[in-house]
C-alpha cells in the first residue's frame, strides 16, 4: 500500500501530521495523525456539553495517549486503546460502535448474555449522535496535544471548559518522562506560584456577566513581590486591573517624595497600595488613600488614571457641575497635562502600611531626586488599617482563662 503525510495547521491550536495509508489490493484505508510539535509542558482536559446536533460537528484531535469518557453512559476509550485521530464528536462515537461490533458475531455464538448487553449499550451510544438528551464529553489529554474545536473563535465558547494540570507521575511514566519528573526536585509552592497564572470565576463589575480573573505573583526588583489581578470581560469589553501586596504591613510607614525635573521621570514605575495616599503640592492637589484602588503602573499612567477620574466625574465637569468649579477643574486638567514634561513638581506618596513603591532608576545606588522616608504610624493610622485591635502574640492564654 501507499502511505502519505501532510503537514497541516488546524486554527487556534497548532501543527500536526496527519498519515494516510490505502491499499489498492483489498481497498483497506486507515487515517492516522501524531503531533508535529513536543510534548506540552501541562496536561489538557476538555469539557464539552453536547446539547445540539452542531455540537456533533466540531473538530476533534485525539492523540494515542488521550482518553475519551461520556459520565453519563459510564463509557471511556482509555489512553493507548486507540491510534491518534483527526474527526469529530460524531467520528469518535462511530469508531467506539465499530470497535464493539467487531467481535460480536463471535460473543453470540459463545456467551449470548454478554453479546445482549453490549447491543444493548451500542443502542445507547447511536441514540447519543441523535441529542435528544444534552450529555458531557470528557477528553484528558496528559501531554498536552489534544484538541476540541471551538466555533466562535476567538472569543468565548460557554459550553467548552478548557482546563491545564500538572501531570502526574504515573502520567508522566507513561509518557516515557518517568526519568524527568522523578529525579526534578519538588518545586516549593510559592516558586510555583511565580511562574504560573492562576485564574478564577467572577462576575463583571459593570455588567454582571460571568467574567474570569487572572491573578499573578510578580517580585518587584529592590523591593517586594506583589499580586497582580486583571479582569477583562468578553460579554462588554470592560477591562480592570488592580494590584495587591504580596506581603505583610510594614512595621512603620512609608512617605516616598519624587522631585519631577525632567519628562523622563514619566516612565518611573509605580506601586500603588489601597492604603497609599498622593499628594503634588505644586498643584495644591491630594488624592486619598483608596481612591484608584491598587495600581502597578508609570508616573504617566498613574496621572492619567488621576485625569480620568476628574474628567469622569459626572458632579464635577458634567450637566450637575457650576461653571466656576469646571472652570478651576479645566485649570487644573491643564496645569497637570503640564507636569508631564514642563513644569517641575514634587510628587508624594504617603503609605502608612509602607507597601507603596516608586523606581529608583540609580538602582541600587541613591537617587539624587528620590527620598524615602520612614516613620511610626500613629493611634490613629493603626486604627484605619485594623492593627488596634489585632494580637498575634500572648492571646493563647487569654482564651484558655475564658473557657
Amino acid at each position: 500500500g501507499v502511505t502519505r503525510l501532510l503537514l497541516t495547521r488546524i486554527p487556534f491550536f497548532k501543527e500536526i501530521i496527519v498519515s494516510s495509508f490505502s491499499c489498492d489490493s483489498c481497498s483497506w484505508s486507515n487515517t492516522e495523525i501524531q503531533s508535529a510539535g513536543r510534548i506540552q509542558e501541562q496536561g489538557v482536559r476538555y469539557t464539552l456539553a453536547v446539547t445540539s446536533r452542531q455540537d456533533m460537528n466540531r473538530e476533534v484531535v485525539k492523540t494515542d495517549c488521550a482518553s475519551a469518557r461520556i459520565p453519563e453512559l459510564d463509557f471511556e476509550i482509555p489512553a493507548f486503546s486507540q491510534k491518534g485521530v483527526l474527526t469529530t464528536i460524531e467520528g469518535i462515537i462511530d469508531r467506539a460502535v465499530a470497535g464493539l461490533e467487531q467481535d460480536q458475531p463471535a460473543r453470540r455464538a459463545t456467551d449470548k448474555e454478554v453479546a445482549r448487553k453490549i447491543d444493548e449499550f451500542i443502542g445507547k451510544l447511536r441514540q447519543l449522535k441523535e441529542v435528544n438528551s444534552p450529555f458531557t464529553f470528557i477528553l484528558d489529554d496528559p501531554s498536552g496535544n489534544s484538541f476540541v474545536e471551538n466555533p466562535r473563535a476567538p472569543q468565548r465558547d460557554e459550553a467548552l471548559v478548557v482546563a491545564h494540570y500538572r501531570r502526574s507521575p504515573q502520567q508522566s511514566a507513561m509518557l516515557g518522562l518517568e526519568g524527568e519528573e522523578v529525579d526534578a526536585k519538588p518545586a516549593d509552592a510559592a516558586e510555583d506560584l511565580r511562574d504560573e497564572v492562576l485564574q478564577f470565576n467572577t462576575n463583571c463589575p459593570e455588567c454582571n456577566a460571568p467574567a474570569s480573573t487572572n491573578m499573578k505573583l510578580v517580585q518587584i526588583p529592590h523591593f517586594k513581590e506583589v499580586i497582580i489581578m486583571a479582569t477583562n470581560c468578553d460579554s462588554c469589553g470592560h477591562r480592570t486591573n488592580e494590584v495587591k501586596s504580596g506581603g505583610a504591613i510594614e512595621p512603620q510607614g512609608t512617605r516616598i517624595t519624587l522631585r519631577i525635573t525632567d519628562p523622563s521621570d514619566m516612565t518611573r514605575d509605580i506601586l500603588k497600595s489601597e492604603t497609599c495616599s498622593v499628594e503634588i503640592p505644586e498643584l495644591e492637589f491630594e488624592l486619598g488613600m483608596g481612591a484608584l484602588g491598587g495600581k502597578f503602573t508609570t508616573l504617566e499612567g498613574l496621572l492619567k488614571d488621576i485625569r480620568d477620574l476628574v474628567e469622569k466625574n459626572p458632579f464635577t465637569l458634567g450637566d450637575s457641575s457650576t461653571p466656576s468649579r469646571t472652570g478651576k477643574l479645566q485649570e487644573f486638567i491643564g496645569k497637570l497635562q503640564d507636569v508631564k514634561g514642563k513644569t517641575k513638581a514634587h510628587f508624594i506618596m504617603d503609605d502608612p502600611a509602607g507597601n507603596s513603591y516608586l523606581q529608583n532608576v540609580y538602582a541600587p545606588e541613591e537617587d539624587p531626586e528620590l527620598s524615602v522616608q520612614r516613620y511610626e504610624r500613629t493611634f490613629e493610622q493603626n486604627e484605619e488599617l485594623g492593627l488596634n485591635d489585632m494580637k498575634t502574640e500572648g492571646y493563647e492564654p487569654e482564651v484558655a482563662l475564658g473557657r
